[in-house]
Parts: structure tokens; sequence; C-alpha cells
């Protein structure tokens, strides 16, 4: 075993090159510059998988135009808490942002982050109705006050001219329009931070190297042993606090680690594909993030939107995504990653969260056998003169879903984002998908008053956390003002204007 254990200086072992591992990195790297971390990436690229721009979701959630963020209740009534939670949640990644760009860790922030609208838009008398509804209480909150609605065909060719170009005039429309939206490369910014990371002191990242077990020793909390794929040798490394951020590569190694925490937890991979426009008048017509509504029992990721993007300084765009189906937790995965995860613990969970999501996996089976021409009459709803020769069928990154145990249910689906932590603080996992890149910062600060919790009570940790995010603590839809200035002041670091 690695003498890396040493109780004044802790070590910290971070499993996954994703844009978590890294933010959790730079956050617990400038709070302690003592600590020493080791940061392991099975592929030969750091994020390749989920954060990596043709993997996922890419825009910068902010609930400005995910609808399934707003359900809607059987009297019509709009709940508006989720959408809150992740507009806060999404103004406290865009303040550490901003921290990083002002001290130089990110010296061009508009590599990752670029200004682009959020729109929301519908059709049919139900779809307007409840688009209207949403825009009235939302836009009530200051975090959305300067949301703009319309159903004036002119208006709506100024915001999104592809899709209202050739559309029925008869057809009932309406949209949302934001314009201070973004679009943000998490693939650029967590190997930006990575590099940073990987200049400073006490920091070792790691490619190439899969960590395949993680238990408990009598020296020190815990043991992660670690195979060098190039040299195809194994060894192991001690650790004070290990985080395991490997997307779907996540639940495997939770349940490796045998905390009674971990008990009853069983994934459900979806696999994603886009329609991506190869056609460059037309992804230069388009300047917007148009999302619409999800088809009845669909997963939240697979909310349909054509979405303009800029991926590695190139603009793109895409439509979808659609759903497929694969057995590997990761796209570089194994076939056996979903039955080598189930046993004894999760198997009774699983069952009923399957009994109790039939209309989704109905909605995975036909969106699995969708013909070319299937899926081109979908795009036709958000782009009715959209030719097939114009697109490509790209496959996108490989999402688990979570499925826990529940009293009363017997096992839930949940969508969203997970946090598993050992009862002693020592282990920490992030289960799930969207929207966690979006608000990694606020999922890795939670993690931090977990695991970290006298740390984060002390003066020096609580001064070096408001230097990064100056509203930490603070609700900013509660506070009108200081959200006004803290949304200038993170626009001109980002160079958002």
């Amino acid at each position: 075993m690695e003498d890396d254990f040493n109780e004044n200086v802790p070590h910290i072992v971070l499993v996954g090159g994703g844009i978590m591992s890294a933010t959790l990195g730079v956050l617990l790297k400038h709070l302690d510059p003592r600590l020493t971390i080791d940061i392991f990436e099975r592929l030969d690229n750091l994020a390749a998988e989920s954060s990596d721009a043709w993997n996922n979701a890419g825009t910068g959630h902010s609930a400005f135009c995910e609808l399934n963020y707003t359900p809607a209740g059987n009297d019509g009534c709009i709940d508006a808490a989720k959408a809150i939670e992740i507009a806060e949640k999404f103004e406290v990644s865009r303040q550490f942002w901003a921290w990083l760009a002002d001290t130089g860790v990110l010296p061009d922030p508009s590599a990752f982050i670029r200004r682009v609208p959020h729109v929301s838009f519908v059709w049919g008398e139900d779809g307007v109705a409840y688009l209207k509804e949403r825009f009235r209480v939302l836009s009530a909150h200051p975090l959305f006050a300067d949301m703009k609605y319309s159903e004036a065909p002119d208006v709506l060719r100024q915001w999104m001219p592809l899709v209202m170009e050739g559309r029925d005039p008869s057809q009932c429309v309406a949209a949302t329009y934001v314009e201070h939206g973004t679009d943000v490369d998490f693939g650029v910014l967590a190997r930006a931070l990575f590099a940073h990371l990987d200049s400073l002191e006490g920091v070792s990242v790691h490619t190439h190297h899969e960590v395949r077990n993680i238990f408990r020793d009598g020296q020190a909390p815990w043991v992660v042993r670690v195979h060098d794929r190039v040299y195809d040798v194994s060894r192991e490394v001690a650790a004070n606090f290990v985080f395991i951020g490997a997307g779907g590569g996540a639940l495997p190694l939770l349940e490796h680690c045998g905390i009674p925490e971990a008990s009853g937890y069983g994934g459900f991979p979806v696999s994603g594909l886009w329609l991506k426009c190869v056609n460059p008048k037309v992804i230069s017509a388009h300047h917007a993030k148009v999302y619409g509504r999800a088809a009845i029992g669909a997963p939240p990721m697979s909310v349909p939107h054509l979405d303009s993007r800029v991926i590695r300084g190139e603009k793109a765009l895409l439509f979808g995504p659609f759903a497929g189906f694969s057995t590997k937790f990761l796209k570089e995965g194994s076939y056996l990653d979903l039955p080598l995860s189930i046993g004894l613990d999760n198997l009774l969970p699983m069952i009923s969260a399957g009994l109790h999501n039939l209309t989704l996996t109905q909605y995975l089976v036909k969106q699995v056998f969708e013909s070319e021409e299937e899926r081109l009459h979908e795009l036709h709803d958000y782009y009715p003169n959209a030719r097939l020769e114009d697109w490509e069928l790209s496959v996108a990154g490989q999402r688990v879903q979570v499925i826990r145990k529940d009293d009363k249910e017997g096992g839930i689906l949940c969508f969203g984002t997970e946090v598993v932590t050992a009862h002693d603080g020592t282990l920490a996992t992030l289960l799930g998908a969207s929207p966690g890149a979006s608000t990694s910062v606020s999922i890795l600060l939670e993690i931090l008053h977990r695991c970290f919790a006298f740390e984060m009570s002390v003066d020096h940790w609580s001064e070096r956390l408001l230097e990064m995010i100056p509203g930490y603590g603070q609700h900013l839809n509660e506070n009108p003002a200081l959200l006004k200035q803290t949304r200038a002041r993170t626009a001109r670091a980002l160079r958002l204007h």
C-alpha cells in the first residue's frame, strides 16, 4: 500500500475525471492548500463521458426554458419550487466560475460559456394555456423577472426564425424568451480545472487508471485499489476521504464500499441519440435553445429541444435527445454493468420501480425502434422545413437513473442527482443525472457540509467560501438588489455581455 495516509495532512481521492471531481478538487484545494489529492480517470481523456459537450444537455440548466421543472397540477396550477431551486443553484455556479475567471484560473471564460437565449415553445390550446400560466407564476419571482412571453408570430419569428419558418399560420403557438441564458461546455470547463489542479503542489491527475475497489482498512478510513491500464499493474492508495464522481460508474463502486447508506440503491441505464445538423447555413440561422414539453412517460433528460451550442469553439445545432437502451452504465462501459449491479439488497426496489414506471418502459421501447422518418417527423414540430439530408444521427452519453428503496412504494425511480455519504463523512458518492453539471457547485457544497462539517464551521473556510461565492448562504430570489448586482458582476467576469 502506498504511504499516502497522514492524519495531519489529509489525503483525498477523487474517482472520475468529470466536472464533479474537477470542481470538488478546486474547492478543497483552495479551502485548504495543505490537502494532497489523487484523481483517477479510467479513460485516456478527461471529461470524455457525461461531461463532454456531445454527451450532455449542455444548456447551463437555469430553469428558464426547461418545462419539466414547472409541473402543472390537476387544477392547472404551476409548481415553481423546483425551477426556483435550480435557478438559485445555477447562480451559485456562475459566482464560482466568475471567481475562477477573476483569479486567472480560467483566463478565457468564453472558451466554455456563452450567452444564448433560452426559449420555451408550445403549440395547441392546452400548451399555450400552460405556458401562459407558467410565465405568470415565474415572472413574479426576481430570478425570472426578465422573462418575456408572446403569442405573436412576428415576435416569435424574431426569437426563433427556424421554428416559425414554414409553420401553419393557423396553429396556436406561444413562447417565452430569456435573452441572458447561457450555453456551457462542461467538457472544456472540466479540463481547464484539471489543468489548474495538476499545476498545484500535492495534486496528481492520473488518466488510464481504473478504480476497481474501495474498501475499509485498519490503518486508513479507506483503501482505493487502482489498476494502471497502460502497464497492467495494480496498486493501493490509502485515503482519508474518497469522492466517487464517476457518472454511471459510481453505482458499482458504491456497492463495493459496503456502507449501509448504499443499501437498496439500483440503477436503470438510459442512452441518448441526437440529430446533429450538418448544414452550415441551417446552423448559422438558429441562435437559441428552444425547449418543448416532454412526451408522456419520457424521462426528464428526453425533453425535446432544438439546441444552438458552441462545442470546442465551433457552432453546432442539435435536436433531441432521443432515448435508447443499453445495459452499459457508461458510454465506454461494459454490457454487464446492469446485470452485475443487481443484488439481493436492490432487486425488490428495482422490480417495484419497474412496475410503477411502465409508461417509461413503453416510451423507451418506442424510441429504440424509431426510424429516421419518425425522428424527422418529431423534428418537424420544432423546425417544419427540416430536411433529412441536413441531419445525421449521433450517439449521446449514457445516463443511469437512480432507483432507491422506499418504504411505501418498495422502490422509486429518481430523476435528478442523489448524494450518498457514509455516516462518518469519509466517503461521498453522486448518483443520477440532470441537472447535475449546471448545479455542481451547490451539490458539492452540500457534500462539504456533510463530510467536512467541522472545517466548514471554522472561520477561515467560511471566509474563503465567501471570497469564491460572495452570495454564499443567501437566497438571491429573496433579494432582488443582490441578484441584480450578482448577475452584473458575474456577467462581467465571464464576458457574457
